[in-house]
């Protein structure tokens, strides 16, 4: 007998405190960062990077996390499923969550190992480059998994950022196999292309076996079938997935199902202060209007002014209810 339903979409991924400070591209040089992309770094690295910073700000921050607040600032119902510890930042990110209205579901502390941090270097092109402390975050496994939380989402959102122990590949697993044991659907998005070149071919096997939504950009597409050409990606993903929504920058997103292929434009922003969060808070529209039973391109003009409102200003979550921005 399946579950009731209490919450529109429940994420899975990596409890992460984001450091989001600007600089210039001098900086990312000095420090030989890789730019626009998301580097894992460890405790060491973590703290030499946050002192050379300087004025950052902090907020509760991760992927998925991000998600889940957006899918609540339009007015839906969300939990999440993430490691935290016992200390300060574990804390505050468990407060952060809880006032914007998403359940906070911790997974159990592991030992000393303190709360992931992200490091987010924004310069003045609006790109962010990321470097990622994950601490206890990467620990999650499947005791961490809250089944009766996973069975009360209409839909399972999970980031291909936790895909990085072997005792994270099982939770996901598991957590997939009790959300289509519910008559749920599981979500993935694909996070980053480094990540995905990382876990091809886990990612590939889940995307035919267990995923029916697919998220991701155009250069994690063709970083997860190692093509050069968009469309024949396109045409791959459709051979695999059932519904893979893939945002395309500016230009917007392509929406890509059984029926068709579908392009949706993208809702013009006047200046672009920083990406972080683009695409995390375009998945959470497009789950807004999923778990309503919109059509599609519905779902995604949701996403679109999501993501145009966290881009116009600095940090990965919005700063007015994006449920006030809809007419």
């Amino acid at each position: 007998m399946s579950a009731a339903l209490k919450y529109d979409v429940v994420g899975v991924g990596n409890a992460l405190v984001d450091v989001i400070s600007h600089a210039d591209d001098g900086f990312i040089t000095r420090y030989e960062l890789v730019k626009g992309s998301m580097t894992l770094v460890d405790t060491d690295r973590a703290l030499f990077l946050y002192r050379a910073l300087g004025t950052a700000v902090e907020m509760s921050g991760g992927s998925a996390a991000n998600t889940m607040t957006g899918v609540a600032s339009f007015g839906g119902t969300a939990a999440y499923i993430g490691k935290v510890s016992n200390d300060e930042l574990g804390d505050v990110f468990g407060h952060d969550l809880r006032a914007v209205g998403v359940q906070f579901r911790p997974g159990r502390p592991d030992g000393e190992t303190p709360t992931g941090r992200c490091i987010i270097v924004v310069t003045p092109d609006a790109e962010r480059t990321m470097n990622t402390y994950l601490g206890v975050s990467s620990l999650l496994c499947t005791d961490d998994i809250h089944d009766e939380t996973i069975a009360a989402g209409k839909v399972l959102y999970m980031e291909g950022y936790l895909y990085d122990r072997p005792e994270a590949k099982d939770a996901f697993r598991h957590a997939a196999r009790v959300a289509h044991a519910h008559g749920r659907q599981v979500s993935l998005t694909l996070s980053d292309s480094f990540c995905v070149d990382r876990h091809r071919t886990d990612f590939r096997s889940l995307v035919t076996d267990e995923v029916d939504i697919l998220f991701g950009n155009e250069t994690e597409l063709l970083s997860l079938y190692e093509v050069q050409s968009f469309d024949e990606a396109v045409a791959l993903v459709q051979r695999d997935c059932h519904l893979a929504v893939i945002t395309v920058g500016a230009e917007g997103c392509v929406i890509v199902s059984r029926d068709g292929v579908r392009p949706v434009p993208a809702v013009p922003v006047e200046r672009v202060l920083d990406t972080t969060g683009a695409g995390d808070l375009f998945a959470a529209g497009f789950l807004f209007g999923y778990t309503r039973d919109l059509p599609l391109h519905e779902c995604a003009k949701l996403g679109a002014i999501a993501a145009a409102e966290v881009i116009s200003h600095v940090g990965p979550r919005p700063l007015v209810e994006l449920k006030s921005l809809l007419s």
